[in-house]
């Protein structure tokens, strides 16, 4: 879990309506703050990591990685997004481009140390993201890393649990991982749950 400290990484970049959420422990960003601080701590493990972002979105995550000499790149749906990015992050590389195609051509000739996404794979269908992840795999160095945080679970029964509590609430149109289902093709698959709806995937290469 993060202290003090750490939440105050987060803070500049913190939406609204994800803070209240997680903040009231809610359905779908309960344990938002635990998850990107997770994933920013494996990633300092190595110093000037080489990193790709998938779905950087406003990238809270990805400029404090840029400001601790990662080397980032990234792709995201949104041009504006990736315009905004780029002033922040005149160093970084980004990319236009839907990942439910794949990644965008450039990304894929290079590789990285870790590859991480953030509440962005869960549109995804499940066999949309084993074709996606066993392409990332293809993209890591040798003891690389994929780190995923998102809505996730261990089981389907943990996943239908916060489908019940959740009630009207759930969102139909976002398909959400399932630790144990996807370990049948990535059998070295780690999962930690981080709260009731929402956990960090690791995949090692």
């Amino acid at each position: 879990m993060l202290d003090n400290k750490g939440f105050d990484l987060w803070a500049d970049g913190y939406d609204k309506v994800v803070g209240i959420s997680d903040e009231e422990n809610t359905y779908p960003f309960a344990g938002y703050k635990d998850v990107l601080g997770s994933i920013f701590q494996a990633v300092m493990e190595k110093q000037k990591a080489t990193v790709l972002d998938i779905g950087f979105g406003t990238g809270t995550l990805t400029m404090k990685l840029y400001e601790r000499g990662c080397s980032i790149y990234g792709q995201d749906f949104s041009s504006r997004m990736i315009e905004l990015a780029s002033e922040k992050m005149p160093g970084a590389h980004f990319y236009q481009g839907d990942f439910a195609k794949g990644l965008a051509e450039p990304l894929r000739n290079q590789c990285y140390d870790f590859i991480v996404a953030t509440y962005s794979l869960h549109h995804l269908t499940d066999e949309q993201k084993v074709f996606f992840l066993q392409t990332l795999c293809g993209c890591l160095k040798e003891g690389g890393k994929i780190l995923i945080g998102d809505v996730a679970f261990g089981t389907r029964d943990k996943l239908e649990q916060c489908r019940q509590e959740a009630g009207d609430e759930w969102d139909d149109e976002e398909i959400y991982f399932v630790a144990d289902e996807l370990k049948s093709t990535f059998p070295n698959l780690e999962f930690k749950q981080v709260s009731y709806c929402a956990g960090v995937l690791t995949l090692t290469r």
